[in-house]
């Protein structure tokens, strides 16, 4: 759950400090006041999650010095600026140093609370995409978010590394529920422009003349800057890109051909179309198809991951044990198997949701894995991919998830894992190091 915004006012009058706080309470912000800059400093760090109001005229130090101080510690913080009349001079200083705006008094409370929400939005994409990067900034972060060691998921890995740091615009598509918006988090964390503003919405459900205006503008006055001008230097992705309608096609061309080279602006476009026989290539214009197709990215289908199915759905176990506060349910060798085979179309989100009812079914002691996914299939039994795999893979990837599963229930304690297996260490050891598990990722 992201973190609450908060909004910290800075000024030496109690009664401005507090008719602030409260229209801004009133409006739905959680606010903190501060009598003057040197105590608030002491509470604003580089990480705040918030924005700053201050007053520019206070004892000590005053506005603006307070501001080349916050600016220096977070030049991202959205510092808006209370004037006096007369004060041009200083607002103009104010904006110069690195201030988001300013209110000259006496000012509207709704000009205030406009001023509030553009800042606190763009503070949320600030931070988290602070978190996307610590997160993914580096391989062995896409390596937690993206699970799998399956062939092709380490080449998607490769290509995320690769396209991530390359500037041209990106098309992801795949099949429904297969991780596309992650992928374009990870794109944007790994890539030049991770740290500055990401920018998500939807093609679809939208009237296209809302939608024209929210991608293109022009604004309306006191309201929220177009989503092309809020993702300026950043990255802006567009999902369900198939539903654009032809005329805002033209128009994001036309915005991708002004951004040059390279982009100013990186635009990553998701598609989800579902419907049968036709691809991206079919519905987009021609020239704005291969405008995003030249850098593509097609995730692959869960049924084609092979082992990293069982590694999913012990994962997705673990997390709604955890949640639910009762134990994991265990795998059969049979139930892999059903795991294993099962065709999956709704692939990633499906296989969570199929883990959670699997965790809920264990703390109440009845059903089986099997029975959930017969009820996610027409048929009376589980339904089956037609992609067989020899006996010898179904084996090891149940063997895998076992010695995977005990190490982590034992927090990577090899001798109690030997215990409960029945294995000699040497064994254990050769197993471990032929499915890549390591003791330190279990401590």
């Amino acid at each position: 759950m992201a973190q609450a915004i908060k909004i910290a006012i800075v000024d030496d009058e109690q009664d401005m400090r507090q008719s602030i706080s409260q229209w801004l309470a009133l409006s739905g912000y959680e606010t903190e006041t501060f009598a003057n800059a040197e105590d608030a400093l002491k509470g604003l760090g580089s990480d705040y999650p918030g924005i700053v109001i201050s007053d520019i005229r206070m004892p000590g130090m005053d506005g603006i010095q307070f501001l080349k101080r916050l600016m220096s510690q977070d030049s991202a913080l959205p510092v808006i600026m209370i004037t006096g009349h007369g004060d041009v001079p200083m607002a103009v200083e104010a904006m110069r140093i690195g201030a988001f705006d300013f209110l000259e008094k006496p000012f509207n409370p709704d000009r205030m609370t406009q001023l509030a929400k553009r800042a606190t939005t763009e503070r949320r994409f600030t931070l988290d995409n602070r978190a996307l990067r610590r997160e993914l900034g580096d391989g062995s972060g896409i390596m937690k978010k993206l699970i799998g060691n399956s062939p092709v998921m380490e080449r998607l890995r490769e290509d995320i590394l690769d396209l991530g740091q390359a500037d041209g615009h990106v098309l992801i598509d795949g099949e429904t529920g297969t991780g596309k918006t992650l992928v374009a988090h990870a794109l944007h964390a790994v890539g030049a422009k991770a740290g500055r503003k990401f920018i998500i919405t939807s093609c679809v459900g939208q009237d296209e003349a809302v939608l024209a205006q929210r991608l293109f503008g022009p604004a309306e006055e006191g309201g929220e800057l177009p989503l092309t001008e809020q993702a300026r230097g950043g990255t802006l992705v567009l999902e369900h890109i198939e539903a654009l309608p032809e005329a805002l096609q033209s128009r994001l061309l036309a915005w991708i051909n002004e951004q040059g080279t390279p982009a100013e602006t990186r635009l990553i476009a998701i598609s989800n179309l579902q419907e049968q026989g036709k691809t991206c290539e079919d519905v987009l214009r021609p020239d704005l198809y291969f405008r995003l197709a030249a850098m593509k990215i097609t995730l692959p289908p869960l049924r084609q991951r092979g082992e990293d199915i069982l590694s999913l759905f012990s994962r997705f176990c673990e997390q709604f044990a955890e949640e639910y506060g009762c134990d994991a349910p265990e795998v059969s060798a049979q139930e892999a198997a059903q795991l294993l085979q099962a065709p999956w179309p709704g692939n990633i989100r499906q296989l969570s949701n199929v883990a959670e009812r699997a965790v809920l079914q264990n703390r109440r002691g009845t059903g089986s894995i099997a029975s959930l996914l017969m009820s996610d299939s027409d048929n009376a039994q589980p339904a089956m991919t037609t992609e067989g795999k020899p006996l010898k893979e179904y084996v090891e990837a149940f063997e895998k998830m076992l010695i995977d599963n005990t190490m982590r229930r034992h927090k990577g304690s090899i001798v109690s894992v030997m215990d409960e297996l029945c294995l000699p260490r040497r064994t254990l050891n050769e197993k471990m190091a032929k499915y890549g598990l390591q003791r330190s990722d279990y401590l």
